[in-house]
């Protein structure tokens, strides 16, 4: 990459950047622009400490951040329901005490320049945790999930995160062999609660970093 285009792409995450975190404070979030993903890494773990629950929401953003490994020094408890050779209660079990747990930390599939935050969820429990229940709840996107409205951001979700997340998971669902949502209507569809966070939700402590980077998708 040529110094020439490192600079445009620089100048465009900022931009972006900056413009995202202004609507999400305007909506009530406390929200914050950070560069690199060193700094959101550091960023995340102020709000970690030992002995505190934290809650992950099966997201390929937190887990490039590398946020469990880091929190584990710590003598944090990891609540994660993707740890393999879990049973389907052990699982269920985790996945509830997400939704009190001290620290929940996740990201989004899309945040609009209104200021919104957009997910789909298969089983609700990203979605739930992230309108109530933990004590803090930290949503972490790369400036490649900023869309200009709602609409954009569905157009996101079908062509870009329920593909790949459908790749990632090995479902046979249709939008593995098209390359976009097809609106199935199969029991393994993983796209069933939407949720769109227009405001803080009242009774929540919500941090949302914005990262200059391409994460997650």
């Amino acid at each position: 990459m040529s110094t020439v285009t490192a600079g445009v792409e620089t100048w465009r995450d900022e931009t972006i950047g900056a413009a995202a975190v202004k609507a999400l404070q305007k909506n009530g979030f406390d929200a914050e622009f950070v560069s690199t993903m060193e700094e959101a890494a550091k960023r995340i773990m102020e709000f970690i400490g030992a002995g505190k629950r934290i809650g992950f929401g099966g997201s390929m953003t937190i887990k490039a951040l590398g946020i469990a490994d880091k929190a584990k020094t710590l003598g944090a408890v990891i609540l994660d329901h993707n740890v393999p050779g879990l049973s389907a209660e052990q699982k269920m079990e985790i996945l509830r005490s997400q939704l009190t747990c001290d620290v929940f930390i996740s990201s989004s599939n899309a945040v609009t320049l209104d200021g919104y935050i957009v997910n789909v969820d298969g089983n609700g429990n990203r979605v739930a945790a992230l309108t109530f229940g933990p004590q803090k709840t930290v949503v972490v996107i790369g400036t490649n999930k900023i869309v200009r409205n709602l609409e954009e951001a569905q157009a996101r979700i079908e062509t870009i995160t329920s593909p790949m997340n459908n790749k990632r998971l090995d479902k046979p669902n249709p939008c593995v062999k098209t390359g976009i949502c097809q609106d199935c209507a199969l029991e393994t569809r993983i796209c069933r609660a939407y949720q769109v966070l227009r405001r803080k939700p009242s009774l929540s402590d919500f941090t949302v970093i914005v990262v200059g980077t391409s994460l997650g998708f």
